[in-house]
């Protein structure tokens, strides 16, 4: 369910990307459908080339990590995602990202769309199991008082 949901958040901070310069999520005539599924093999792909080759920049890249005091993050991510608008047009979807700029500006987005959307998601979800240890300890209370 959490990969999921991950899935889903990318797949939205993906298309907040969209609204930039650049960056294009198929044409006027692509229907709504073609577009959210495209979205969503774009949020795997994006998920998968993070999984398997940030660490190996990170690893690589160490020093310039630590020269720049890690803003060389911010030109890994960009390249990252440029490369998924690579991989999503080898994989015939409608997604492409132009260039270096947008792709920088567009890996911001999703880094910031995406966090805020955990921490919503994070903070839904404390609230729903704090809900549910205050009804058990209702609950509690009243079958030991011996209402129950």
């Amino acid at each position: 369910m959490t990969v999921l949901l991950h899935i889903l958040i990318t797949a939205v901070a993906v298309w907040a990307t969209t609204a930039l310069p650049g960056i294009q999520l198929g044409d006027a005539s692509t229907d709504t459908g073609t577009k959210v599924v495209t979205l969503l093999v774009v949020a795997i792909v994006f998920g998968v080339i993070n999984a398997v080759l940030k660490p190996i920049a990170k690893t690589f890249g160490c020093l310039l990590y630590l020269v720049t005091l890690g803003l060389f993050g911010l030109v890994v991510n960009a390249l990252l995602f440029w490369l998924t608008g690579y991989v999503a047009g080898e994989l015939n979807q409608p997604f492409h990202v132009d260039g270096f700029w947008a792709a920088f500006w567009g890996a911001l987005i999703v880094t910031i769309v995406s966090s805020v959307l955990h921490g919503v998601i994070r903070r839904i979800g404390i609230n729903a199991e704090e809900n549910r240890e205050r009804e058990y300890r209702e609950y509690r209370d009243y079958r030991d008082r011996g209402h129950y």
